[in-house]
């Protein structure tokens, strides 16, 4: 009788659990989606592993509370075997969830994965690392230089000229107050460099974060939600760059695709208008 209430006790608390941690809403990008989602995963789990550990604790103590006469632990081998299979079933879990989370070049960042029939990089710099889209998607995928220095953001945002040579279109600074500006509902590249020592962009509410190195490009890759128009978002330095680090911030402003081309047309008077 008492095993049945500890189990239905902790059926009923497993089932509140689930409840609590319900659906994730829906994300402003792609990249948090998936982090949010093994974020949630792995939660389940946890909780579910935490209540039964709780459950035969609670259970142990009130059981044997009034054992005048305790004895030794005795060996058990299938209890043994049991929680060195659960534990090796809980791990490869996780190894295999996360995996299947950082194997993403929304996560794990596109220079991870790099397509070596990709076309050349849209970027200001002769530094190795950058990477660019792969031929079929060329026109599709918008390119953007992320620049570090100290202490603010530079944001090149880049076209593909009729005879295939890159140029720079725009070029905006987060310390002249001037937003990193994305468009929903298309790929972005972002490739993030330093020209003097390190930094790393952060943007936590788009799951977006690289190190920004000098000498080198990190190239990564996001695609913004309809739900995100509109939204600005924090840019952090989340590298310690300083005595200026503190305020090296910026602002992520997402758009539609049409607002994005009004934004490249005349910046400044769309930037105005927002």
């Amino acid at each position: 009788m008492k095993r049945t209430r500890v189990a239905g006790i902790l059926s009923a608390a497993i089932a509140l659990l689930a409840v609590a941690v319900g659906p994730a809403a829906a994300q402003p990008s792609e990249n948090i989606g998936i982090i949010s989602s093994l974020n949630l995963e792995l939660l389940y789990v946890a909780a579910i592993i935490t209540v039964v550990v709780e459950a035969i604790l609670i259970y142990t103590v009130v059981r044997y509370r009034n054992n005048d006469d305790p004895k030794p632990t005795q060996e058990n081998r299938r209890l043994e075997i049991t929680w060195t299979v659960t534990t090796a079933i809980v791990l490869l879990f996780v190894g295999v969830t996360a995996y299947a989370a950082l194997g993403s070049p929304l996560v794990g960042g596109v220079t991870a994965a790099q397509n070596p029939n990709a076309v050349e990089p849209a970027v200001t710099h002769d530094y190795p690392g950058a990477v660019g889209p792969s031929p079929a998607d060329q026109e599709e995928v918008l390119e953007i230089e992320v620049t570090a220095q100290k202490y603010y953001w530079t944001f090149n945002y880049t076209e593909t000229m009729e005879n295939g040579n890159t140029s720079t279109m725009v070029s905006m600074t987060s310390s002249a107050g001037e937003p990193l500006v994305l468009p929903s509902n298309r790929t972005v590249y972002l490739h993030v460099t330093s020209v003097d020592w390190l930094h790393a962009v952060h943007i936590p509410d788009l799951g977006l974060k690289q190190d920004a190195m000098p000498g080198k490009y990190n190239t990564i890759t996001t695609e913004l939600s309809p739900e995100a128009e509109g939204n600005r978002y924090q840019l952090y330095c989340a590298e310690y760059c300083g005595v200026g680090h503190s305020a090296m911030l910026g602002e992520v402003l997402v758009v539609s695709d049409d607002e994005y081309q009004q934004f490249v047309e005349d910046p400044e008077e769309f930037l105005a208008n927002r």
